[in-house]
């Protein structure tokens, strides 16, 4: 509710003909001192009410850093599998020069990471053809472009610009469980960018 503004001094010469009152700029109208001071400490009770995040017992706390340690491990292999799969498909080969180039790393960081990934098997690399994905690293690649798929469509249906959906999109992508990938599906699947279109409609008027 907006500032108030004491009886007697209303815009517009507008007169106070209610007995104890204060004018609302935002209702534009006269409201009895009485109800208003109830409304207000409706909201104030609310807002003290609000319990404040509960410190989880160590287990679950472990568990929460061990599924974000797990997915930082993770982070760069699938980086790097989603990219080799993208310049193959593109036509392109995948050499060092390119992934380097478009990950923004030095090559020598490219080739330790290539040999990382040929010893857990999700690479090949053939002399003078750059590197090509096994079928386990196809599998890995795949999967990455569904979680980043998921999360894109999920930012761009919220509003999100472009260019922050591909930046966010790049990191959300490898921490998001998988129950909240499908939360994200079935809020897309019941409409949430149409509804996110009427709600910025709503507010635009």
């Amino acid at each position: 509710m907006g500032a108030l503004k004491p009886s007697g001094k209303q815009p517009n010469g507008a007169r106070n003909t209610y007995g104890d009152t204060a004018w609302t700029p935002q209702a534009k109208c006269f409201i009895p001192s009485g109800i208003l001071s109830a409304c207000q400490d409706i909201m104030r009770k609310k807002t003290q009410s609000v319990a404040p995040p509960r410190f989880v017992d160590a287990q679950s706390q472990s568990e929460g850093f061990r599924a974000n340690r797990e997915a930082r491990r993770n982070v760069l292999i699938e980086d790097y599998v989603e990219l080799i799969a993208d310049l193959i498909d593109e036509g392109l080969d995948a050499r060092q020069v390119d992934i380097a180039a478009r990950l923004g790393v030095s090559q020598p960081t490219v080739a330790k990471m290539l040999a990382r990934l040929a010893s857990e098997g999700l690479v090949a690399q053939k002399p003078y053809r750059g590197v090509f994905l096994t079928e386990a690293g196809q599998a890995v690649a795949m999967n990455a472009r569904r979680r980043h798929g998921i999360v894109e469509a999920f930012l761009s249906a919220l509003g999100i610009s472009a260019e922050n959906v591909r930046i966010d999109a790049e990191g959300i992508e490898h921490y998001a469980s998988e129950e909240t990938l499908r939360a994200f599906q079935t809020a897309l699947d019941s409409g949430l960018k149409e509804l996110m279109a009427r709600s910025a409609d709503i507010q635009k008027k």
